[in-house]
């Protein structure tokens, strides 16, 4: 193996593992969840990236054979881990706009809360219906006066 490809090897494993050590201790560290979402999705996946990219250096470097299971890991991670911190950004969001309890245990021996109004969860049917009524009311007017 060149020298080239050692000292490449070296520094992007030296880089993966410290942005992934640095993610590790924001998700364990970061006050809020909203803060803890850059850990994981930013700086690891920046790290784990690196550590992809060196052993795909490594291996043709020694002899072997170009693989492309470095290319679809990385690729799987490229996509699942922003759609992941979006979804629990969503969920914290929905959760604390309604002000449910962290603790989820009494909705689901009780059931969820039912939503405001007549709307609808999952569809937000009732928001139509509420505009459909809001637009159509006949305000009244007062009579004229003499």
């Amino acid at each position: 193996m060149n020298l080239f490809a050692e000292i490449a090897i070296s520094l992007l494993l030296v880089v993966g593992g410290a942005f992934t050590l640095v993610g590790s201790w924001g998700l364990a560290k970061l006050p809020s969840v909203m803060t803890r979402l850059h850990g994981p999705t930013k700086a690891t996946t920046l790290g784990v990236g690196a550590c992809l990219i060196a052993s795909m250096i490594y291996f043709p470097a020694r002899g072997g054979d170009f693989s492309a299971h470095e290319l679809l890991i990385a690729l799987f991670l490229f996509l699942t881990a922003p759609v992941s911190a979006n979804m629990i950004a969503k969920a914290h969001i929905h959760r604390q706009g309604r002000g449910v309890d962290p603790n989820p245990s009494d909705h689901i021996i009780n059931g969820l809360p039912s939503p405001p109004g007549d709307s609808d969860w999952a569809t937000f049917v009732g928001a139509d219906r509420a505009a459909h009524k809001a637009a159509t009311e006949t305000i009244e007017t007062p009579p004229p006066r003499p």
